[in-house]
């Protein structure tokens, strides 16, 4: 049994690719927590598309055993963090339960937009952070200039910051001492009853779920009966363990301790992130703080391409809803698409994720809609009702006005850009806020519309500072603003899939390109077909797909003209009728490249 003195909890924090996963390696590797020839590349990444796309998207924990300089052993309990702001629900949750954090930064870039979010989860979770400085083997690197830029946009003392570069081991041994004599033990009572709280949980095919806790008070041993305070469920627990990073059972986890336990429970629903986990006998009554649930904050419908295939998409996103509690659905129908589901993400990244899984793990090639957020809209008769979907918009005769979300984004970007990106965020309707240099780099803060970030925007700040400039947002509320809801019509018929909340005075622009895009996109049928961009009656774009014809009058040589009127008056009735019954066939992919709005 390790004493509460020789235990410390921190997480690793830091942009994306600054190098936290790296050094989630080497510190592993260089305590032999696991033998040499079972180390890999970013040990703590175990889904696929995690190791492809060279991010991490789950925060994963590991413990270590250290025997320090001065002869002591240490545990040490360390939570590896995703760097990307649509999973910083999942730092915020990670740092509720350690003490403390490595800052790591890039030496050769310096603070980026995500470093400053990630920190100030760190400092609002009270924490102690030691900052450290990566990559020091590359030629760019300047740890001067950066443990200065450090101190000037943080605030944080980094006179004594670590220098080590997690890819070559240099420096690694220092970071470990630092964690043992910089950051704070974990404080708790063994005598008091049991107070654990779930930090984390996913649902495993042979144990059901897995539950990974850090006990706050008190005593958990294997074979007790617990009891979950926000839903009283009770349950019985079959193991407990630790990661290492293997799952290695042991017999009982004290107070500051990090550990799992498994109880037989079928759904992860039934473990609410952030709950407080006490004995069933005797436990305590009062709960710890809990989390705030993950807010979806962009919806998109998906749809099977294949129709028959809608009953596996339902079982495959009920799964992955077992594991991502931050992602919601409901079912939705489509008058172009059939049967699909509404689905609520955190970002446009968590999408892409979720969408890439379940094409890859189960199969299922997908059509997803056009991502719109929540609006507002306050009625006439004083009532407040959450739009979702474009297409489910009541009647504007009863609507009062509409209210958008609106967001404060931090912008880091190189001088020499900053106009671009200015222009870029004055198109999208931003509001400047502020402005700051530090060093030679300008901070600016944006008041932006959610629904003009949530399409393309990360891609076009992407190319207009040629990748270098850094992004991070945070909601800040809802405001009103002329927000109408366009229509497009195909043959006088309007397509559901394409509605989409535009601001009045895009309305114009937006529509005429969507319904040229549209023109080029949709194949031509034996009748024309009129395709029509609106706001409520009133049309504002149209073009015509002209019709297939046939040459009727190939057969009429010489002879008098009312015989070749005749036969031309007849097609036209013929193309008129057919206009009337006839279907247009969307194909699937105008769906998605009409939507792709350059703008």
């Amino acid at each position: 049994m390790t004493p509460l003195s020789h235990i410390r909890n921190f997480s690793i924090v830091a942009h994306i690719d600054h190098g936290k996963s790296t050094l989630a390696d080497r510190l592993i590797q260089s305590t032999h927590t696991v033998a040499d020839r079972d180390m890999k590349e970013q040990m703590l990444d175990s889904m696929d598309i995690e190791r492809e796309r060279g991010i991490t998207i789950k925060a994963q924990t590991v413990r270590i055993n250290y025997t320090a300089k001065d002869g002591e052993e240490y545990v040490l309990n360390l939570i590896d963090t995703p760097g990307h702001v649509d999973f910083a629900y999942e730092v915020s949750r990670s740092m509720r339960a350690v003490e403390g954090s490595l800052l790591v930064v890039d030496s050769t870039q310096g603070v980026e937009a995500q470093t400053l979010a990630n920190v100030y989860h760190a400092i609002e979770a009270d924490h102690e952070i030691v900052p450290v400085l990566n990559k020091i083997d590359l030629p760019a690197a300047d740890c001067d200039r950066v443990a200065e830029q450090i101190e000037d946009v943080i605030g944080i003392d980094a006179t004594e910051a670590i220098q080590v570069s997690a890819k070559t081991g240099i420096g690694i041994e220092d970071t470990l001492e630092a964690i043992v004599t910089k950051l704070p033990a974990p404080t708790g009572d063994r005598d008091a009853p049991l107070k654990a709280m779930l930090v984390d949980s996913w649902y495993d095919s042979y144990l059901g779920v897995i539950v990974l806790v850090r006990i706050m008070d008190g005593v958990l041993k294997k074979g007790e009966r617990v009891r979950m305070l926000s839903n009283n469920s009770t349950h019985h627990v079959d193991r407990i363990g630790v990661f290492r990073p293997q799952m290695t059972e042991i017999d009982e986890l004290g107070p500051g301790e990090l550990g799992f336990l498994t109880a037989s429970i079928k759904q992860v629903r039934d473990t609410r992130v952030g709950d407080t986990i006490t004995h069933e006998k005797k436990g305590t009554t009062d709960a710890l703080p809990g989390f705030k649930p993950a807010q979806p904050v962009v919806f998109c419908g998906l749809f099977p391409v294949d129709a028959a295939e809608f009953e596996d998409l339902r079982d495959s996103i009920e799964k992955l809803a077992l594991n991502d509690a931050s992602f919601s659905f409901e079912m939705e129908t489509s008058a172009a698409l059939g049967f699909g589901f509404r689905c609520g993400f955190l970002g446009l990244l968590h999408l892409e994720v979720i969408r890439d899984r379940i094409e890859r793990e189960y199969n299922i090639d997908l059509i997803t809609t056009a991502p719109s957020v929540i609006y507002d809209i306050h009625m006439k008769d004083g009532t407040v009702t959450q739009l979702h979907n474009p297409a489910d918009m009541p009647d504007m005769t009863l609507v009062d006005h509409l209210q958008e979300p609106r967001i404060k984004a931090t912008i880091l970007v190189p001088d020499e850009y900053l106009g671009d990106v200015l222009k870029l965020c004055q198109d999208r309707r931003g509001i400047q806020e502020d402005l700051t240099y530090a060093g030679s780099r300008a901070m600016v803060v944006y008041d932006l519309p959610l629904n003009e970030v949530v399409f393309d925007f990360y891609d076009r700040l992407k190319s207009v500072t040629k990748g270098y400039a850094s992004f991070d947002y945070q909601m800040i509320g809802y405001r009103q603003d002329a927000l109408v809801k366009m229509s497009i019509l195909v043959n006088d018929e309007p397509v559901d899939a394409l509605s989409t909340m535009v601001h009045r005075d895009r309305a114009e622009a937006r529509g005429r390109a969507m319904v040229e895009k549209l023109k080029d996109l949709i194949p031509r049928h034996m009748f024309k077909i009129p395709i029509q961009a609106a706001i409520g009656g009133k049309v504002i774009a149209r073009e015509t797909l002209s019709a297939m014809r046939k040459d009727v009058t190939a057969k009429c040589y010489g002879g008098d003209a009312t015989r070749k009127k005749k036969l031309l008056e007849k097609q036209k009735a013929g193309k008129k009728k057919m206009r009337q019954f006839g279907k247009v066939d969307i194909p699937q992919e105008a769906f998605i490249s009409a939507l792709k709005m350059d703008s």
